[in-house]
């Protein structure tokens, strides 16, 4: 797992991450894999491009869940750069011979259409360049729902944590193996 606060379990008991959940049920799956959580709260596709090569050295994953951009989009960075730091983390995860999940994220509305829009399609289309399966949006099912937050606004909760999860393995279950 390589992501932001999002992934890394902000604010929350760290067995109550959707990223623990998710390691829970590949167990009870009976599926022979381990998780190794590499998120870090604040976290830019700019930063993450340049740890992965060391996390995948350290950790040789076979599947790598990317979720990185929200915080680049909440500061109003650079979507092409943004693009580039995904797909060069895509194309690094490929060489290290791991297959990638890509996970797509969504701003609140008060960033101006033009440039949510625009920030949401940078997901899908570095999923489509690159051929790579997508989660369009990490926070599908409850994002508009305030009780499912931390008192941040921004930070999900732990209620939230098992539909984060199930999100997720909607689009990963496809690339497991049995061991």
């Amino acid at each position: 797992m390589y992501g932001d606060s999002l992934s890394a379990g902000y604010g929350l008991p760290a067995d109550k991450s959707w990223v623990n959940l998710l390691a829970g049920r590949l167990h009870d799956e009976r599926f022979d894999y381990k998780v190794a959580n590499a998120s870090i709260s604040g976290e830019t596709t700019l930063g993450g491009r340049n740890r992965l090569e060391p996390a995948l050295k350290a950790h040789r994953p076979d599947i790598v869940i990317l979720a990185l951009g929200a915080n680049g989009g909440l500061r109003g960075a650079s979507l092409d750069a943004m693009r580039a730091n995904l797909e060069a983390m895509v194309d690094a995860s490929r060489r290290s011979k791991a297959r990638v999940l890509l996970v797509g994220m969504r701003l609140p509305p008060n960033y101006g259409a033009d440039y949510t829009e625009k920030f949401q399609q940078v997901f899908g289309e570095v999923a489509k360049s690159r051929k790579a399966p997508l989660v369009p949006f990490l926070l599908d099912g409850f994002a508009e729902k305030s009780s499912y937050f931390l008192s941040d606004g921004v930070h999900p909760s732990v209620t939230a944590q098992p539909f984060i999860m199930e999100t997720v393995w909607k689009e990963l279950r496809p690339l497991l193996k049995k061991q």
